[in-house]
């Protein structure tokens, strides 16, 4: 019998029993259903996540901030400290103040690539064509870092003129129109410099910014932009004031891996600076989603494993129903290894048709609620909840087939051990 034959024949010997044979199907179907959709649920918060994440910093900087050695240990107040500085964060957040030798100092640490001292602006108000004077912060942004866009592009680092990303829910009260409106036209910016009097600049729209869970809050300047600001913020002011800054943002090479990053920031902290990565700012909800997941998954596996006893069941009752019909087999010269091949590829003809069925449910209830989702989660602009990739599904196939081998295996070599002669005379 030639490989061809033994496949077609054990595609048609696997539902020879088709009720026993559907209940075994139906159990594969509803393990690889759930594990499909809690990966794919798992995919989609993720992705949020990742694309959040990249408005909110890159991996290979890191936020530097001078150690605050006098910060009680108990979380009690501290002591004033005329040295300290507003920070971004919640309201009153501050930091003890970092001057250009601090970013001299940190520059020479070991493993430090570049620094760059972060200068906080605080604009008094946007306005728009003569219109409503309107609050607005001033956020960092490096270069890697993407903003989820309604309209426009990302903030050009290098151009010559000062551009700006705005939040999304400033088009209105800004009188800018829509989105895609609102991009190519000119605001002014206004800041007080360091004699008390207001001053103001313009800035080009180039992008307007969504929504998101933890993305930036405030406005995006380019370099440009940032540099004109906090120049016209501190003019007028003492040098010293001028040279302090709340943090500072360092480049490092992430790609060294995590022992090399954790040394760089112990090196800092014996500097008297404290270091906090993307991840460490971050890790916390994505470790968070990835345990539900991988409890979610563990539901799956079990129901993978129930259906693999069936699988078990399954073809060792057909073995006994064809035990006379093996020993016809191998009396004519069939080999054990062939007859092992035939049952095997009965399990996994099992296993192929359970969990494809399985996937293609999962990815249609997918869509169904990926379209629900959208609308009940309409303030999480960007968000798919559910969302498959190719490599995914097909390592689920694959898995469940390979799972369904192993379970086919016993059975499969039971037969392959049938006397012909005894398997003859089976009644």
């Amino acid at each position: 019998m030639r490989v061809l034959d033994i496949v077609t024949t054990a595609f048609r010997n696997a539902f020879r029993s088709r009720l026993r044979t559907s209940l075994t199907v139906l159990a594969i179907f509803i393990g690889a259903f759930t594990l499909s959709l809690t990966n794919g649920l798992g995919t989609g918060i993720n992705r949020y996540i990742d694309d959040t994440v990249a408005s909110v910093g890159v991996d290979d900087v890191m936020t530097v901030t001078a150690t605050n050695e006098d910060a009680p240990a108990d979380g009690g107040p501290a002591e004033y400290d005329p040295d300290q500085i507003a920070v971004e964060g919640p309201p009153g957040a501050t930091a003890t103040a970092l001057t250009d030798d601090d970013i001299d100092t940190i520059a020479d640490v070991d493993g430090v690539l570049s620094v760059e001292p972060v200068k906080n602006v605080t604009t008094d108000y946007v306005q728009h064509d003569g219109g409503d004077k309107l609050q607005l912060s001033i956020s960092q942004f490096v270069p890697g870092m993407k903003v989820e866009l309604a309209s426009g592009t990302q903030v050009d680092l290098a151009a010559a003129d000062p551009q700006v990303v705005l939040p999304e829910s400033y088009l209105e009260p800004l009188g800018l129109g829509s989105a895609a409106d609102a991009v190519g036209q000119t605001v002014v910016l206004a800041v007080t410099d360091g004699t008390g009097a207001q001053v103001t600049t313009e800035a080009d729209v180039v992008g307007i910014a969504e929504p998101g869970v933890i993305s930036m809050a405030g406005a995006i300047p380019n370099d440009t932009l940032a540099e004109t600001l906090y120049d016209l913020q501190t003019t007028g002011a003492p040098a010293a004031q001028a040279e302090r800054y709340a943090q500072a943002s360092v480049t490092f090479d992430a790609a060294a891996g995590e022992e090399s990053t954790q040394a760089l920031k112990d090196r800092l902290e014996d500097a008297g600076y404290t270091a906090s990565t993307l991840e460490d700012q971050l890790g916390t909800i994505t470790s968070v989603i990835d345990a539900i997941v991988l409890v979610l998954n563990g539901f799956a596996v079990i129901a993978l494993v129930a259906a693999g006893i069936g699988i078990v069941n399954t073809l060792f009752m057909a073995v006994q129903e064809r035990t006379r019909e093996v020993g016809l087999m191998k009396a004519m010269g069939l080999s054990s290894a062939r007859v092992f091949s035939l049952f095997s590829i009965e399990a996994v003809v099992i296993g192929l048709v359970g969990s494809a069925l399985g996937v293609l449910a999962a990815i249609g209830i997918g869509q169904v609620v990926g379209g629900i989702s959208g609308d009940l989660l309409a303030n999480l602009p960007g968000l798919t909840l559910i969302a498959f990739e190719p490599v995914t599904v097909a390592a689920v196939v694959l898995g469940v087939m390979a799972i369904a081998f192993l379970a086919g295996t016993l059975p499969a070599l039971r037969a392959a051990r049938q006397d012909p002669i005894s398997s003859l005379r089976y009644e």
